[in-house]
C-alpha cells in the first residue's frame, strides 16, 4: 500500500487514540475544559483570542454523552472523528458557531439525538449547519441517496457556506482513516471526493483543505505515480533545498529596499509534483517548492514584485497579477518567476499575511457571514440567503431545480464541477454573468433569460453580431437577440453550443 502523505503545515497531527481515552473519561469539571477538547480551543483561541468557550464545552459533552459505545472502524471511540474535524476547522480559523455545529455533526445522523433537541440546546443556526450535513437515509432513498445528500447540503450551503466548510473538514477526516476501509470502498469515496469534493473546496477557496484531500485521493486511485511522486521528493530533500539559496537571495534584496517581509520556502504537495513533471518532464530541484514572500499592505505586494523584477531576470510568461483580478473563488496574489543564478527558475508567490490567510482557508476565514447584530434579510422564498454565495454556486443553485432525477443532477454536477475555471461577461445595461470558461453565446442567453431563451435567434458579441455557438471570453459583453414569436423554439442542434448544465436542461 502506499505511504500516507506527509502534512505539510499546521500542528502536528493529534493522537486520537489519547483523544478517545479521554473522551470515554466523561466531561471534567466546571472549571476547565475536558481534556480531549483541550486542543480545539487552544486552536480556536489562537485565531479568535476572545472567543466565548462555554458553547464548545456544552457541545461536546452532548456528543461524547450521545456518541458514547460507539467505536469507528478503525476501533477508536466515535468521538474522535467529531474532535478531529472540529480541530481541522478550529486551525483555520473558524467561529465558534461552525465549530460548535462540527461537534455535533453527526449527532443527528448517527445517535437518538434529534434536530429539535440540537436547536433547543444551541440555537438555530447551529442546528441549520447541523442539518445541512445529515445524510438522507438509504431505506428511504435506495441509491439516490448520496446523490440526493448532496443535491440537500448544497442547497443549504447556497444559505450558508459554514456547511460545505463542516462537510469538507468531515470528509478530509474520512479520508485520512480510510485505509481500514475495503479497497473497492476506498476506491469509490475517493473517486467521488476528486469529481465532487475537491472541486468544492477549490471553488470555496479552502487550499489547505483542498491540497490534502488530492494527495489522499492520488496515493488510492493512482499508487503507482504517487509513489514515484514520493521517491522524487524524497530524493530531491535528501540531497538538500534548492530554493533555500533563492530564498536567502530573496531576503537580502528585500532588505536592502527597505521592504519588511516574510520569505518562506513552500514544497509543493505531491499532486503538484506529479502534474509538473508531466508539464515540464524532467525536474529540477527549484521545481518541487515556490517561494512565498508575505508583506503587510497590497501596495508592499507590488514594491516587492518590482525589485524581483529588477534585480532578477523576470520570465515574463509566468506573471500573473490575481490582486488586481481575483480568481473566482477570491483567490489573490502576485505569481511571478525568476530565473536563479544557476539558471534554474524559481516561483514565486507574493501576498499580504490576510490574503494568505484567505488562500488557505477560503471562506472559512469568513467566519459568520451574518450580522449578528441585525436580523438577516430574508430572500424571495422566505428563506436566507449567504451574503458570501459566490456566483457559481448561485448558477449550480438555479440549474439543479430542472434536474428532478438524481442520476441527471448527479452527472450534471459532476460535469459543472470539472469546469474549473470561470469568466464573467457584461451584460448592455453593466449588470454582470458568471459563466465557466468555454460557455457560449446560448449558455448566456439561458443564463439571463432562462425558458426565454427558447426564442433566441443569435446575438452580439461587444457590439458585434454573433452566432449561439460563438465561444466567449473574460470581459466580453454580450447581448442574446430573442425573437419576438415566443412560439420559435429551441433547435437540438442547440446541444452541441450548450456547455453550461443550465442551457443543457432548459
Amino acid at each position: 500500500a502506499p505511504a500516507v502523505p506527509t502534512r505539510r503545515r499546521g500542528r502536528p497531527r493529534i493522537d486520537l487514540r489519547r483523544l478517545g481515552r479521554a473522551a470515554l473519561l466523561g466531561p471534567a469539571g466546571r472549571d476547565r475544559l475536558p481534556d480531549a477538547l483541550g486542543h480545539v480551543a487552544e486552536a480556536h483561541r489562537a485565531h479568535h483570542p476572545d472567543a466565548d468557550l462555554t458553547v464548545l464545552h456544552r457541545a461536546y459533552a452532548l456528543a461524547e454523552l450521545s456518541h458514547r459505545g460507539q467505536f469507528r472502524k478503525s476501533g477508536e471511540p466515535y468521538i474522535t472523528h467529531p474532535l478531529a474535524v472540529t480541530l481541522i476547522l478550529a486551525e483555520l480559523g473558524a467561529e465558534t458557531t461552525t465549530l460548535t455545529a462540527s461537534l455535533l455533526h453527526d449527532t443527528v445522523e448517527d445517535t437518538d439525538v434529534t434536530l429539535e433537541q440540537v436547536q433547543e440546546l444551541f440555537g438555530d443556526e447551529v442546528a441549520y449547519l447541523v442539518d445541512g450535513v445529515t445524510k438522507l437515509e438509504k431505506v428511504d432513498y435506495g441509491t439516490a441517496a448520496e446523490p440526493e445528500t448532496f443535491r440537500k447540503m448544497l442547497l443549504a450551503t447556497g444559505n450558508d457556506v459554514r456547511v460545505m466548510s463542516i462537510k469538507l473538514a468531515d470528509r478530509l477526516h474520512n479520508m485520512r482513516t480510510l485505509g481500514v476501509m475495503r479497497p473497492e470502498k476506498q476506491a469509490r469515496i475517493a473517486k467521488v471526493t476528486r469529481d465532487v469534493l475537491i472541486p468544492l473546496a477549490e471553488r470555496l477557496g479552502v487550499q489547505a483543505l483542498k491540497t490534502e484531500l488530492e494527495d489522499l485521493v492520488f496515493a488510492i486511485l493512482h499508487p503507482v505515480e504517487y509513489e514515484r511522486t514520493r521517491t522524487r521528493i524524497a530524493a530531491v530533500a535528501a540531497h538538500g533545498d534548492a530554493l533555500g539559496a533563492v530564498a536567502d537571495a530573496v531576503r537580502t534584496v528585500l532588505r536592502d529596499a527597505g521592504i519588511t517581509a516574510d520569505v518562506v520556502v513552500r514544497p509543493r504537495h505531491f499532486v503538484s509534483v506529479h502534474r509538473i513533471s508531466l508539464k515540464r518532464g524532467e525536474l529540477r530541484g527549484t521545481d518541487f517548492g515556490r517561494l512565498l514572500v508575505l508583506v503587510g499592505e497590497d501596495a508592499d505586494c507590488y514594491a516587492v514584485l518590482g525589485e524581483l523584477h529588477t534585480c532578477f531576470t523576470p520570465v515574463v510568461s509566468e506573471f500573473k497579477d490575481f490582486i488586481a483580478a481575483p480568481k473566482f473563488n477570491l483567490y489573490q496574489s502576485l505569481h511571478t518567476a525568476v530565473v536563479t543564478a544557476g539558471g534554474a527558475v524559481a516561483e514565486i508567490l507574493i501576498r499580504t499575511h490576510q490574503m494568505h490567510k484567505g488562500a488557505e482557508a477560503g471562506v472559512v476565514a469568513l467566519g459568520n457571514p451574518y450580522d449578528a447584530d441585525d436580523p438577516v434579510d430574508a430572500a424571495k422564498d422566505g428563506e436566507r440567503v449567504d451574503p458570501t454565495r459566490p456566483g457559481w454556486l448561485s448558477r449550480l443553485l438555479d440549474w439543479q431545480r430542472f434536474a428532478p432525477d438524481p442520476d441527471t443532477f448527479w452527472t450534471s454536477l459532476r460535469d459543472d464541477l470539472a469546469q474549473d475555471t470561470e469568466i464573467t461577461v457584461f451584460r448592455p445595461d453593466g449588470g454582470t454573468l458568471a459563466l465557466p470558461a468555454g460557455a457560449t453565446c446560448l449558455d448566456a442567453a439561458y443564463e439571463q433569460h432562462g425558458a426565454a431563451a427558447h426564442a433566441c435567434v443569435g446575438a452580439r458579441v461587444n457590439g458585434r453580431l454573433a452566432t449561439l455557438g460563438t465561444v466567449l471570453r473574460d470581459g466580453d459583453t454580450v447581448q442574446p437577440l430573442l425573437a419576438e414569436d415566443p412560439g420559435s423554439g429551441p433547435s437540438p442542434d442547440w446541444l452541441e453550443h450548450a456547455r453550461t448544465p443550465t442551457a443543457r436542461i432548459a
